[in-house]
């Protein structure tokens, strides 16, 4: 990147409106803010000590667009603005000149936000509250935007473009993966240098899945009160700029780094999606601090309460709702995502809290702007878009409800696989509607099964290993007398509280561990993976470790070299070996229940343990745990079949096979950490409890003959 030491500038020319933010040519940079309600914007330069040496008047609005143009000016020049207008929070309008402002299209940013009285608008103690004003500078606390160039080679890397329904998504954390691991630089460690780690590559390979997706990687700070505990937000859902990669994962303090880890991503065919956070900033309620948005233009921003706009909407409660019917908002969160698509190649986008990117005046909207403007964008509607289709405020879950092109974040998958495997009553349906895709959910507008993106454990929330060792959470650390996280977990400890020394229950819990996982994989849909499951990752009970920066979030890579860790990393990497080449499991439609000609099955039956068709009276059985499902699919020279025996019971069943006679396979027993591939020549198989078994079959080959998945096994 290049430097430009000189910042002794004295006047800006006129400029253009368009693109918004920093943009260098040959001769100078051209900036662009927007403000509706401002008087006047400043454009503010500094030294690389911190020093201001310029405050420039944007000589010119255009279209509520502020605009000027630097000659001579370069990369690496570093600026920020001030806003001057009216301090009237009553009206909604928050001015403060006194205050640096980050660019909101800012592509990085170095230094870090200093927590202090200065960022605030209002004194902190006056009696009249945020009605007050501050007149205090802010710019020693702020972190400074800088001006870049773009340019990068990939070298002729592609992206993967793998297809949605061959799609395996593992959730992971930046810093996360690479802190406890070791031959890694210091400097390196926890950075997008560490995500490139080749040993990281192969891991991710050697696994099975396609997609990394990364927790929030936009430029984003702690909440004071988080400092004052000695805490941290880890996760990073508190954006402070949406193009800028966040410093602190730059070994190099160069965003090219990131580009390089998504290089070498690439090269081996995985993809990349984003965790990103469009519904709320950092700068949080009327309380809060003025670090840009607030400053630049608070009423156009964010949405404020009608009638009350000293206060703010709160849909993501956190504080604050960015103003997404707001065209310049929107537009600020379309050249976001489009930046981030093509200047460092994304795959796919992950949007937080997506209900609330969706609510328009009138509530939750399908068809409102925020989706209308990403479906219909020439970028965007071809990368991965995933909802989380949940927030606190009005009409909030909204599962099964986003358009299509969209997949969503499956909370029911969870919770129902989770109760199903720790023996709870009633739980047939609830299972079977889950194993295809969540059919009742997401079949309708033409939508596909991997439009439910199915999970046993993400970052909010258990870990994999912890829904099978603690009935209740146990976020003490966190400092809040253990009232935060969620108090439903669907867990089952199999008899004690935390680790155990008891073999017994050991057993059960990595038994119960493969279950679950078998049937994640085996499912119709998208299954994502947590980063760290797969070897038996561990928070010790903490289902919250938003603001645990430290080994207890941190992935323990020493569990992959334990017995119980290679075991299950070695059955997990079975597991969607098996499910990649079985496109019957992945298929891009919903069964129907329709007869398949001259092979005597339908595409999709369930039995119960006597290898009959399950009937109404059983489906309503309260004490049923055992199911099978049989799917069939047709290929080119003959029909391929799968059998799940499910078993959630605390006692081994013996299941009938249902006829009509096939060359039946064994591939899977979750019972045994290994499973020797072998035919089944009796007509039932016993199923021990809390386990399952996946057979495999075809019609129309010779009697016996193993498909072409056993053989491969």
């Amino acid at each position: 990147m290049s430097s430009n030491p000189n910042t002794n500038f004295s006047s800006l020319q006129r400029g253009r409106p368009y693109p918004l933010g920093a943009t260098p040519d040959q001769h100078g940079v051209n900036f662009a803010v927007f403000s509706a309600n401002a008087d006047r914007i400043l454009l503010c330069l500094f030294d690389e000590g911190g020093t201001e040496t310029a405050r420039l008047p944007m000589p010119d609005c255009i279209d509520e667009v502020w605009c000027g143009y630097l000659p001579e000016a370069q990369p690496g020049l570093r600026y920020g603005y001030r806003a001057e207008g009216r301090y009237e929070p009553k009206a909604g309008h928050r001015f403060n000149v006194n205050k640096l402002l980050t660019d909101p299209y800012a592509k990085q940013l170095v230094g870090d936000v200093k927590h202090g009285p200065e960022l605030y608008g209002y004194r902190l103690n006056a009696a009249r509250a945020d009605l007050s004003f501050n007149d205090a500078d802010s710019a020693a606390l702020m972190p400074k935007c800088l001006v870049t160039n773009d340019h990068y080679d990939w070298q002729g890397v592609k992206k993967p473009d793998v297809p949605w329904s061959e799609t395996v998504i593992y959730e992971a954390h930046v810093r996360g993966i690479s802190m406890r691991r070791d031959g890694i630089e210091d400097s390196k460690r926890g950075t997008f240098a560490a995500l490139a780690d080749p040993r990281f590559i192969d891991h991710l390979k050697q696994l099975g899945v396609t997609a990394v997706e990364l927790l929030p990687i936009h430029a984003f700070l702690d909440e004071p009160f988080l400092e004052e505990k000695g805490l941290s937000n880890y996760w990073g859902y508190n954006t402070l700029g949406f193009f800028a990669p966040h410093p602190a994962y730059l070994s190099s303090g160069d965003p090219n780094e990131m580009r390089d880890a998504v290089k070498a991503l690439h090269a081996a065919g995985l993809e990349v999606i984003l965790d990103v956070v469009y519904n709320h900033s950092c700068e949080g309620n009327e309380r809060g601090a003025t670090m840009s948005f607030r400053g630049l233009d608070n009423s156009s921003y964010y949405r404020l309460i009608p009638g009350q706009e000293r206060y703010y909407v709160s849909d993501s409660g956190c504080g604050n709702t960015m103003n997404l019917p707001h065209p310049r908002v929107l537009q600020m969160v379309m050249d976001s995502l489009r930046w981030w698509a093509t200047a460092y190649q994304i795959d796919g986008f992950r949007f937080d809290l997506c209900s609330t990117l969706g609510r328009e005046p009138t509530g939750f909207d399908p068809n409102g702007g925020f989706f209308d403007a990403i479906r219909q964008d020439p970028v965007l509607s071809e990368v991965k878009l995933i909802a989380e289709p949940w927030d606190i405020g009005p009409g909030g879950y909204q599962l099964g409800h986003h358009p299509p092109g969209f997949a969503e974040w499956n909370d029911k998958y969870r919770d129902s696989v989770r109760k199903y495997w720790r023996g709870d009553s009633h739980q047939r349906p609830e299972l079977a509607d889950r194993l295809l895709g969540s059919s009742a959910t997401f079949n309708h507008r033409r939508r596909k099964p991997w439009a439910s993106v199915n999970f046993i454990s993400a970052h909010d929330g258990f870990t994999l290993h912890d829904v099978v060792t603690y009935n209740g959470k146990h976020n003490d650390a966190n400092a809040e007398n253990n009232r935060d996280g969620s108090d439903s977990n669907w867990s089952n400890n199999w008899g004690t509280e935390g680790p155990s020394d008891d073999e017994g229950i050991n057993e059960t819990r990595e038994r119960v561990k493969r279950s679950q996982l078998t049937t994640l994989v085996f499912s119709q849909g998208t299954p994502m993976l947590l980063g760290g499951d797969e070897f038996g990752r561990t928070q010790d009970g903490n289902n919250n470790a938003f603001c645990q920066d430290n080994e207890l979030s941190w992935l323990d890579w020493s569990l992959l070299d334990t017995p119980a860790g290679s075991s299950l990393y070695a059955f997990t990497s079975r597991l969607l070996e098996l499910r990649k080449g079985m496109p019957i499991l992945h298929s891009l439609d919903f069964p129907t229940g329709e007869e398949i000609p001259d092979a005597g099955v339908r595409d999709i039956e369930w039995f119960n343990t006597e290898g009959d068709p399950l009937m109404p009276d059983e489906w309503d059985d309260a004490e049923g745990r055992c199911l099978a499902l049989r799917r069939a699919k047709v290929g080119p020279d003959n029909t391929m079949l799968v059998l799940l025996l499910c078993n959630s019971s605390n006692q081994d069943e013996s299941f009938k096979l249902p006829p009509p006679a096939l060359g039946w396979h064994l591939l899977i027993d979750s019972a045994e950490a290994t499973t020797e591939v072998r035919p089944i020549t009796e007509d039932a198989l016993l199923v021990r409890a809390h386990s399952v078994s996946l057979l495999s079959a075809q019609t129309g080959g010779p009697a016996g003959e193993a498909p072409a998945e056993a053989e491969a096994a």
